[in-house]
């Protein structure tokens, strides 16, 4: 297996709309993440406390709105995947009045990290679509079993 992961989903929203869903930290926990402590400029912060417990950190290495954003990844007090130690890269494409987005994570040091990796991209990409589309985003069973609810993070960003 490769050690990059690629994913890539359809959102009934123009790219416009979808890239600041990637540099708004407000718009960026309600489909990923319980805080978000982010800088979008090229060397900025990208810090994302995914699920109560697990926080992914890095750095912006590219911003191309609405077409492009790129950051470093890795999580806090992980040897395995570091912070900074891979890259994500988001491209938009307007389709049909719509996005196509693909995702590809680089740089993962193996197998598993790459099927972990490429779990959790598909199932926040999910989540990302729903909120892209302005529905209602259901509460993450990815940080509620770590007893945050969506809702509270929603409540709180009002």
């Amino acid at each position: 297996m490769s050690d990059d992961v690629v994913a890539s989903i359809r959102i009934e929203a123009p790219p416009e709309a979808v890239f600041r869903f990637f540099v708004d930290p407000d718009r960026l926990v309600r489909w990923m993440g319980t805080e978000a402590d982010i800088e979008p400029v090229v060397g900025g912060r990208f810090s994302v406390d995914v699920t109560g417990d697990d926080v992914a950190v890095g750095a912006y290495t590219e911003i191309d709105p609405p077409r492009r954003v790129a950051f470093t990844w890795g999580w806090e007090g992980n040897d395995g995947v570091p912070p900074g130690s891979s890259t994500v890269t988001v491209d938009l494409s307007e389709v049909d009045g719509g996005t196509e987005l693909t995702l590809t994570h680089r740089g993962l040091p193996d197998e598993d990290a790459c099927r972990r990796h490429h779990e959790g991209w598909t199932h926040y990409l999910g989540r990302l679509a729903t909120a892209g589309e302005g529905r209602p985003v259901p509460d993450d069973p990815m940080r509620a079993r770590r007893g945050v609810r969506a809702d509270a993070v929603a409540d709180r960003d009002k």
